[in-house]
Order: structure tokens, then sequence, then C-alpha cells
């Protein structure tokens, strides 16, 4: 046998297409709108909520049989609360500028109704094993949307991937700039990035549906 069962996998793999937080679930939309102009920032939000989603199922799972029913969301605030205080002192330590540029969305973790819906759903009913898991791969899920999401916002709205000119320059019109090539600024502000996840939501549940049909 492996390290996990299949039903364990799926707690993994599902929230990555057939179950995704983002495009299945509209869980955590204002986080891909706002913060996905730049593909570094994404990857930083996406490792935040992995690390808050990870760990506060784990605890929540630890302690879930000695909550009282009558204040357990205030106890899962704490939790959160607590993990993305480190998130933003790690970040703060290690990469200031980014953190500025994230600002207030850090914080917002701690109200993210992904990472709360899987605390009631999930982690107040299983144990700390299978709890991680569906906390990984939820976060997972919800990570793929935004890089995905950012990747293409940087892409073609500054011609740079994490900061690197993969287009060419636009000043000196290498790259595809030399044929007239222009950046379409409409993909840095924020509508774009919700057509963007329309876009992927339609296929997303075009898929699903196509899938169901052929069962």
């Amino acid at each position: 046998m492996g390290l996990l069962s299949k039903k364990d996998a799926n707690l993994i793999l599902d929230p990555l297409a057939d179950n995704n937080p983002i495009t299945i679930q509209v869980l955590g939309i204002c986080s891909a709108l706002a913060i996905t102009a730049e593909l570094k920032a994404s990857i930083v939000m996406s490792i935040s909520v992995l690390f808050v989603m990870g760990i506060g199922n784990v605890v929540i799972s630890l302690i879930r049989n000695i909550i009282p029913s009558k204040i357990r969301i205030i106890v899962q605030l704490t939790v959160v609360a607590m993990l993305v205080i480190i998130v933003d002192q790690v970040l703060k330590a290690f990469s200031y500028e980014l953190s500025k540029q994230l600002g207030a969305f850090i914080g917002l973790i701690i109200t993210n109704c992904i990472i709360m819906g899987r605390f009631e759903a999930f982690a107040l009913g299983n144990g700390p094993w299978r709890s991680f898991l569906d906390g990984i791969g939820n976060a997972f899920g919800y990570a793929a949307i935004l890089i995905i999401v950012g990747f293409f916002r940087e892409l073609l709205g500054s011609g740079t991937l994490l900061g690197f000119k993969v287009l060419g320059d636009p000043i000196a019109k290498t790259g595809l700039y030399s044929i007239g090539y222009e950046n379409n600024g409409f993909m840095l502000l924020a509508p774009m990035a919700l057509i963007v996840v329309g876009i992927i939501i339609w296929i997303q549940r075009s898929r699903n549906t196509a899938l169901i049909e052929d069962h």
C-alpha cells in the first residue's frame, strides 16, 4: 500500500479540479481579483494560505472535542489569526516590500471563507491526518487558480513574469515589441481579473458537465 489510500488521495486531488474552491465552490474570489496582477504576489499568497490551511485544519482537528459549540467560530478565528500573524511577521522579516504590497490582503486571510469553510465542514469532524490532507488539498486548488490568473495578467499586462521581461523590452522595441506588440494595460485592472477567473470557471464547469454526460 502507498502512503495514501485512494480516499485520502482524493482529499488532495479533488480540490485541484472537480471540486475546486474557487471555480466550483466560488469561494475566495476576492483575493483572486485583488492580488493577481503580479505572479510573485499570487505565489506568496498561495504559500501563505497553504500554511494557514494545513496547520489550521490540524489544530482545529486536535482540539475539536474540547471546543464548546457556542464559541467554535471564535476559536477558529483565533487559530487563523495566530497563523496569519506568523505569516505576516515572516513576510515583513524576509520580504518587506512584498509585505507592503500585499498589505491588508494577508490580514484578510483570517476571514477567508475557504479556510473557515474547511474548519466547519471537515476539521471539526475528522482526525488530524485527514484534516491536514483536506487543508493542503483545498489550498493547492486555491493556489492553482491564483497562479494561473497571476501568470496571464502579468504576462499580458506587463510583458513580464516574476519581474523578468519575457516578451522583450517595450522601450528598446526588442522581442515581440519589435513587430508591434503592445502590453494590454487592462489586464492589470481588477475587472480583467474577474473576466479571467470567469473564463476558468466556464472551462472547469463545461469540463465537469461533459464528464457527467459521458457517464
